[in-house]
Parts: C-alpha cells; structure tokens; sequence
C-alpha cells in the first residue's frame, strides 16, 4: 500500500437546504414617498383598529423570530424621522410601523453547499473518544445573496457523524460600535486600492497610530469641505475601507444554529461567499478561529478574513499586500517555519503556496489544509470545465510533502 495514499469513504449524512428558515431583515422602499405614504395610512387608522392588525402580524410573525415585538421598535426608530407629526403615538402604533418596514429572507432557498469543519471550543459532556465540531456552511438565498450558517455535530469513536438539526428562528449580530484601526495597514491598503492622493494624506496625517471610526469620520467631514471634485472616489474607498473592517457581536443564549453572518458592508453587498475555517494554533498553543472568504458587491470580488476565539465576537478584516485578490484562499492551521502559509488561486487555473512574515492581515482550493502525520499536508480541491455546469464539477485531493 502506498504510505501516502488516502482512502475517502462517502457517508450517508446529507444536509439538505431549508427554505422555511428565514431571517428577519429591514424593508427600505427604494422610493422614500412610498414609504411617506405608508406611515400616512397607518397614522390615519382608528385607535381600536390597531391593535388587531398589530395581533394578527405578531401571529404570524412570533412563529418564526423571537422577540418580535423588540424587532418591530427596532425598526420604527430606523423610520421615525418620516413621520409628518411631533404628536405622542401609542406603542401599538409604533409596533405597527415597524412591522410594515421588516421582510423575511429565506436564507437557503437557492443552495446550502461548501462547508467547512473545525472542532468546537466546548468539549464537555461527550461519550470517551468523541469529537464536537462545528461546520459553517455557505447559504445562497433570493437574489444569489450568500450568508454564513453554521451547524453543530458529534464525530461518535466509531467514526459517525452525527449533524445535529438546526432550529428554525435565526439571528443577525449587533454590530460592534466605534472599532479601532492600526493606521498603517490602513494607509498601506489605500495605497493598494490606488487611492493615495493628497486628499487621503491630509486625513490620515491627523490620525494617531491607532484611530476610531467617529476620529476617521470627524477628519473625513473635515477635509470633505475643503475637497476637490477629483477627490470624489478617495472619500468613497476610505469610507468604503473602514466599514468593511468591522466587529459583531451575538449573545450567549443565541444557538450556533440560530447564528447567521449577513452581509453588512458595500463590498459584502452581493454575498459572503465560500468561507474557510480553520483552527489556527499560536506559537504559545492557544488557538484561535480564522476564515477567509470572497466578498461581492455584484461586480468585484474581495479576499477578507474573519477572525473569532468563541464563535460569539466576529472581527472582520480585510486582507492586505500584492497576492490579495482573486477567490479561493485556504489558511494553514499553524506557522511553517515561523511563517503564517495560504493556499490560494491567483490566475483561476493553478493553486499557488503563499506566505506572509507579518500577520494574516497582510497576506481555489475546497478547504483548509489538513496535516497528515507521515504524508505532509493534504488539501481538498475543485476543478470545473470551460462548460460550468455542476454536474461537471470534479474533485480530488492534493499532497504537499513534509519537509
């Protein structure tokens, strides 16, 4: 038998897409008078006709989301500013409102596909020689807009696998207020955005070497004043910069299952697609969760990272120096050679072996690569013919040596 040669043997689990899970997202009426008139009506209803359109929404509603009530103030806050009228309007009403500004997504109605495991950071209470894992998967939903779902399961000492069943209500996280930013790396990512200019110069040069979104706002409005036509696409690329670098945050009580990455930034805007997780160890043996995945806003695709030691706190980051482009990024879960190593397509044919001497930040396979004791490091990858149909799709599994 050749020591190098791996045997794959299929299993009869199967994760099949649900399009009875939704996620509870904002309404905005591209025409801001629709929305005008809509408030108009509501405010128009009797007293004693509110409540009962307010029960039969909630009924429908409560069904699928937790907490509704708290999501429909949520998003009458976001509108109140259309109101026509200082006049005191009963919760009932608000609740109302915000209920006509809320739309449910089916999160996996087009594909639930391209999953990625690692072991989960809780271990406790499991049979001798079993394995808890986590597997995030990438959900295409209406419009071919892709999210990140997760799943929890058991590796059972006979090696089963055991996916367990996700509940049906989902959650977005609350987004992280006034994150901070290493002024380097984000002077050294407009510089390969092409966006160095002396506009961008006279608003970094006010900053310290670490800054806050309002400390980037101020100076932004700022210089906006005193700016130039031809500035116009380095005040959207900064902007455009610093909120795709971001954190998010969900709550203990929030099942894995229940948690669900939505796209939050301009250049996320078509889709986070095809995450890659893996359990990275530090030099000191702690470990902590990174994925890199492609983001699209419809026209362009981004390399970005998301970083995590709990799978409660997201960090957000984009990738930074010359091979930070094109999709398809595998992380290795340690340092080789006190390097941080990526598996990457750069060209859409070959898969190139990258390293970077500074932090992930600065940097097509199917998956991370997996380390084999005797063979070296062993990696899953996808090829598709000039034709593009699915049924085409071939994989394999590729060895790079120890050395």
């Amino acid at each position: 038998m050749n020591v190098n040669s791996i045997h794959v043997k299929r299993t009869a689990t199967v994760l099949r897409p649900d399009q009875s899970r939704v996620l509870l997202r904002p309404f905005s009426p591209e025409d801001p008078q629709r929305a005008g008139r809509i408030i108009a009506r509501i405010m128009s209803l009797p007293e004693n006709r509110v409540g009962p359109l307010l029960d039969e929404v909630t009924a429908e509603f409560s069904q699928r989301h937790r907490q509704i009530h708290k999501s429909f103030l949520e998003r009458f806050e976001q509108v109140r500013d259309l109101l026509l009228t200082d006049e005191e309007i009963s919760e009932q009403r608000q609740l109302l409102i915000g209920s006509y500004f809320v739309c449910e997504f089916s999160l996996e109605s087009a594909a639930l596909f391209n999953p990625s495991i690692v072991p989960h950071p809780d271990q406790s209470d499991l049979p001798p020689g079993a394995l808890r894992f986590i597997l995030s998967l990438r959900a295409t939903g209406e419009g071919h807009i892709s999210s990140i779902t997760f799943r929890t399961g058991i590796i059972h000492v006979d090696h089963r696998i055991e996916v367990l069943t996700p509940t049906g209500f989902l959650t977005e996280p609350r987004q992280v207020p006034n994150p901070r930013y290493e002024k380097a790396l984000f002077e050294r990512k407009l510089f390969e955005l092409g966006l160095t200019n002396e506009f961008t110069r006279r608003v970094m040069n006010k900053l310290g070497e670490s800054f806050a979104l309002e400390d980037l706002r101020a100076n932004l409005e700022a210089e906006v004043k005193h700016s130039r036509l031809s500035d116009k696409n380095a005040i959207q690329g900064i902007w455009m910069l610093a909120l795709s670098n971001y954190e998010v945050q969900f709550q203990p009580q929030q099942r894995l299952c229940e948690r669900i990455l939505f796209p939050a930034t301009p250049s996320q805007r078509n889709g986070i697609e095809d995450a890659r997780f893996v359990c990275f160890q530090n030099d000191d043996g702690t470990h902590v969760y990174y994925a890199t995945f492609t983001a699209f806003d419809g026209k362009v695709v981004l390399p970005e990272l998301v970083e995590t030691s709990d799978f409660l706190l997201f960090r957000f980051i984009t990738l930074n120096g010359p091979a930070a482009e094109n999709k398809g990024m595998a992380i290795f879960p340690r340092k080789i050679n006190g390097l941080y190593a990526m598996l990457s397509r750069q060209d859409n044919e070959n898969i190139y072996l990258m390293f970077s001497r500074g932090s992930l930040s600065s940097l097509g396979t199917a998956c991370p690569p997996l380390r084999q004791k005797q063979a070296g490091w062993s990696s899953a990858t996808e090829s598709a013919p000039c034709e593009r149909t699915a049924s085409a799709r071939s994989s394999s599994i590729t060895i790079i040596p120890a050395k």
